[in-house]
Order: structure tokens, then sequence, then C-alpha cells
């Protein structure tokens, strides 16, 4: 085990908060063991190793050069370059196939936040459409009733004022894991992800970012098979002292900034 790197969940429930854990190249450090390790992602970072040499490092590559105790951590499961929050990354062999199957038989709580332009329809719901990646606007993904994959998405919306004018919180839980799959079900719902520049039309580039955050993950550990679970909340606010890492879509910030339905 790693001395003064491995922090244990919190007091109720196997529950893991956010609070004084390291900052490493942007990436908020929240638990490290033997087995695993969960960070908070900024928005902006790739999840998994990038396309093409000018892509930025992703967040193994980062927690490498800053944490070379971590070894070859690698990500079991992927969030939008441009989506912040929860990212857990396996440091062994067996503890990446024990979490891939605990992500593939859904076994993993996954629930997101986001700032959406309008409103969905009803306070809460649930969509049933068929996603399949757009060939005529890649990396665009549609709703494709034939070629489409099932996928299934729960919102809820947020209760208390609107944090932006004309905008809406909502909590979301993607049934499925589809590759953009919130994004295009909020779009055709008519009320996309503030500052998605993929689905969110002209009005998406007047926002410092996309308001998408994975802000609650629970798994089972893979050495004993544990609950642990893991709340972070979406801060609203994106000034930041000049210089430092702290931005949009962490968990820093005041009460009054931040937007946390995991309470």
């Amino acid at each position: 085990m790693l001395p003064g790197k491995s922090h244990p969940p919190g007091p109720a429930g196997g529950e893991a908060r956010a609070a004084e854990h390291p900052r490493e190249g942007g990436i908020r450090v929240l638990f490290v063991d033997d087995h695993l390790v969960v960070v908070d992602k900024p928005c902006g970072m790739p999840s998994v190793p990038a396309r093409t040499p000018a892509d930025p490092p992703d967040v193994a590559r980062v927690l490498a050069a800053r944490m070379p105790d971590l070894g070859g951590a690698e990500a079991v499961h992927r969030l939008d370059r441009d989506t912040s929050g929860l990212l857990v990354l396996a440091r062994r062999r067996d503890a990446r196939r024990a979490l891939g199957a605990a992500f593939e038989s859904g076994g993993v709580e996954k629930s997101y936040v986001a700032l959406v332009r309008g409103a969905p329809p009803e306070a809460e719901g649930t969509l049933c459409l068929p996603l399949a990646a757009d060939p005529h606007a890649p990396p665009r993904h549609r709703v494709d009733p034939v070629l489409g994959r099932p996928a299934t998405t729960r919102w809820w919306t947020i209760d208390g004022p609107s944090p932006r004018a004309g905008a809406t919180a909502l909590r979301l839980e993607p049934v499925t894991g589809r590759s953009h799959q919130l994004r295009v079900h909020l779009a055709w719902l008519g009320c996309p992800v503030l500052g998605d520049r993929l689905y969110g039309g002209p009005e998406a580039a007047g926002e410092p970012r996309m308001w998408l955050h994975a802000a609650r993950l629970a798994l089972p550990h893979p050495a004993d098979g544990r609950r642990r679970a893991w709340n972070v909340p979406l801060c609203l606010a994106w000034d930041r002292p000049p210089g430092g890492e702290d931005q949009a879509g962490s968990s820093v910030g005041t009460s009054a900034e931040r937007l946390t339905p995991f309470q």
C-alpha cells in the first residue's frame, strides 16, 4: 500500500467524500489503494489515451508524471473529454477485470448533474432511444431506430432555484453506457447541455465549458466486494486565481457555488 496515499471511505455507508486530498496536474485524487485510484477529472482532459499527438495528455499519463509510484494505472471506463467528475482507474490486471465486469453487469451506480438550456417536458422521466454513430458528422452520435443500440436515460429536475437564468439543473442516471448518451438524449428532448458544442447549437459557444459532471459513483471494491461510493459536487463558478489549477467542474468553490444533489 502507498504510505499516506490511501484515503479510507467516509463514516456513513461506505461513502468517501471529496475533501482535502491532493490535486495532481489539475486532477483531484480522492482515493488510492493497491487496487484502484478514484479521481475528480477536470473538464478538457481526456479520460483515455488521446488519438493524435496534438491532443492533451489523458488522466493516466498526467498521474504517471506526477505520481510515479502509482505504476500503470488505467481507466476502466470513459468520460467525454469535456465532462468533469468521477473516474476510476485500475492499478492491477485483476482489479481491471473485476471492475470491468462490474460495469458490464450493471453493478456500478453512476449519476451525473447537468445544467441544460430550457427544461425537459416533465420534472422526471425515462427516455429509451437507440443511439448510433453519425457517419455523416463524426464524432457526433444520433438517435437511430434502425442501426442504433438500446440506450436508456433517467432524469430528475433538481429542486430549488435555477443557478442560471433560462437553465435547469438535472440529475441524470445512464442505465446504459453509450457514447454521448446523455448529451444526445438531452438534445433530443429539446434541452441540450449548456456549453455542448456538438449538440447544443450556436448558443454553446458562449459558455466557458460543457456543464455536465459525473457527480456520484458507487461500486464493489475489486479486492473484497465491499461497496464504496464517492460524491463530488459540480462547481458552478469559473473564476479562479490566475495560474491556479482549480476550474469549473471541480469540487472546489464555496457551498453557494456548488450543485450537490446527493447530500
